[in-house]
């Protein structure tokens, strides 16, 4: 297999790549927002330069880490484009992160800056705010926060930046962004990516091309988001920020703004399809949509409406090593491996397994840089990864004759729910808070579409009498809305082997029993945060 070049600097360092799309494409539209707002290629790089300099002037420096808590927003994109021009490095959070989960990103980070919609600020007054120092609040109150300076949103206005020289020429192998994520059987991993891995990783979604549109669904602390905008300044195209997906208002999105391109996870796909059929389903102007996983009703969408379809396996450490398109033929397949990767499918002991075996999928590259460089302060996560010098996916996978991969189940301890990855030690520790809970389990149950609802299983101090509403009241100031359980079951004693570990498939194949408690079948319902367009 061929292996691919590896990228100068002025093609992926962002810095370079907008400064040099600015000029070849003085009028051209790059970003354009839900709220309105429209920047030309000048125009964003005008607003990167100006607010690089005001970063500057609150202390920012090349390769200082700086934390983005912000929706969907033109300032959240704003943000991301001027750190990359100073060389600081992006560290957004999930706008639903609470409690110990919020407290967990804000120390490991170890930024002394954040900058924050005023809505969410007042979550930080109930945790450890580690190395913090300065936030600036983007609209709304200004709470109390002892030992923290609190700026308006002045502070970014912009100034006579000149160049905004950075202290030494941007590499391709500098840290651009970490970006948060499941930590499986511990807390969330910070991945770090520098800034030849994100623009391979972009670069390797072959659905996207020159002068496409595409629509970004996906947030700013999703790496999804920045991939976008990478998407735009690569191609020479734009994209199109709007604040979440929306069933009813997806198509009339897509033929106001002329998208040609958009990436939708399965369940999206299942929700479109779900809509009656209209006389206008082949009406629109995309020329591709990417959909994953790629099963019978993502044949069904490019049927349906008239569009050829895309799917990859990709995990924010990696650099999309599965792809295929456009129009699958083999359902369920993730893709063949693209140029300059190498895979191997092995067993717990990393012996590769016999053909037709299912086994972990390794990735490494051919290419130096070209996926993470390892998980934040946390370099046991990273030497577990990366033990025996390839990166360990957590994901059982087969391959048949033609080299097609097909994803089988996680052999990892992680739950995928409305397109988050979570955490089950991090709920697990936010209900073991809870006075009366001795112990908790929390396990995947099937949900609607191909994605997970969750399921916890606790057992409560000798005595003692919970119930699952109150439990569940209880973890609203502690957890993003989308890891809240929704099925709850108590048991006098959570199965365990000999040696004393949780029986977790045990209770994964019990799933909902006749004892277990709905959420949703009692009426509650747990929404995300709305924020607002800013």
């Amino acid at each position: 297999m061929p292996e691919e070049t590896l990228p100068a600097r002025e093609q992926c360092v962002v810095r370079e790549m907008l400064i040099r799309q600015a000029a070849a494409r003085p009028d051209a539209d790059f970003m354009l927002f839900d709220t309105g707002e429209r920047w030309t290629y000048p125009e964003a790089l005008s607003r990167a330069r100006g607010l690089a300099a005001a970063l500057e002037r609150l202390g920012v420096r090349q390769g200082d880490f700086v934390l983005s808590w912000q929706g969907n927003t033109p300032t959240a994109v704003a943000t991301f484009l001027a750190l990359n021009f100073l060389g600081a490095v992006y560290v957004p959070i999930n706008t639903s992160y609470r409690g110990q989960v919020l407290a967990h990103v804000v120390r490991s980070s170890g930024a002394r800056l954040m900058i924050a919609d005023g809505r969410l600020v007042e979550r930080l007054a109930s945790i450890d705010r580690a190395a913090l120092e300065a936030i600036v609040v983007l609209g709304g109150e200004r709470p109390s926060l002892p030992g923290i300076r609190l700026q308006s949103e002045d502070a970014l206005s912009p100034a006579d930046a000149g160049s905004a020289p950075a202290e030494r020429e941007i590499a391709p192998w500098d840290t651009q962004m970490i970006i948060y994520t499941s930590g499986t059987t511990g807390p969330s991993k910070g991945v770090l990516s520098s800034h030849i891995h994100s623009y391979t990783a972009a670069k390797a979604f072959r659905n996207v091309g020159p002068g496409d549109r595409n629509l970004m669904l996906l947030p700013m602390f999703h790496v999804g988001g920045p991939y976008a905008v990478l998407w735009a300044l690569i191609h020479g195209g734009s994209a199109v920020l709007v604040e979440s997906f929306s069933v009813s208002r997806f198509w009339e999105t897509v033929r106001r703004y002329e998208i040609t391109t958009v990436g939708l996870l399965g369940a999206m796909a299942q929700f479109l399809l779900k809509q009656p059929p209209a006389p206008e389903d082949r009406d629109h102007p995309l020329r591709s949509v990417l959909i994953a996983p790629f099963d019978e009703s993502a044949i069904e969408f490019g049927r349906r409406f008239a569009v050829p379809t895309y799917t990859e396996f990709n995990m924010t450490e990696l650099s999309v090593p599965l792809f295929v398109g456009p129009n699958p033929t083999v359902l369920g397949s993730c893709g063949k491996p693209r140029a300059g990767v190498e895979l191997r499918l092995v067993d717990e002991h990393d012996i590769e397994v016999p053909s037709g075996a299912s086994g972990e999928l390794l990735v490494r590259m051919s290419q130096p840089w070209t996926i993470s460089h390892g998980y934040h302060n946390d370099p046991e996560a990273t030497a577990r990864a990366w033990r025996n010098g390839w990166f360990h996916t957590g994901d059982l996978f087969r391959r048949d004759a033609e080299d097609n991969y097909f994803f089988v189940d996680r052999l990892k301890d992680a739950l995928r729910r409305r397109g988050e990855n979570i955490s089950s030690f991090e709920v697990e520790s936010a209900i073991l808070e809870h006075p009366r809970v001795r112990e908790a389990a929390v396990v995947p149950v099937p949900g609607a579409g191909s994605e997970d609802d969750v399921l916890a299983v606790v057992a409560l101090v000798p005595g003692a009498a919970l119930e699952p509403a109150e439990l569940i009241d209880f973890l609203r100031d502690k957890l993003a809305y989308f890891m809240i359980p929704r099925y709850l079951r108590v048991l006098d004693e959570l199965p365990r082997t000999p040696t004393q570990k949780v029986e977790k498939h045990r209770l994964r194949r019990e799933a909902v029993t006749a004892d277990t408690w709905d959420r949703e079948a009692a009426g509650i319902r747990i929404e995300r945060d709305r924020l607002g367009a800013r």
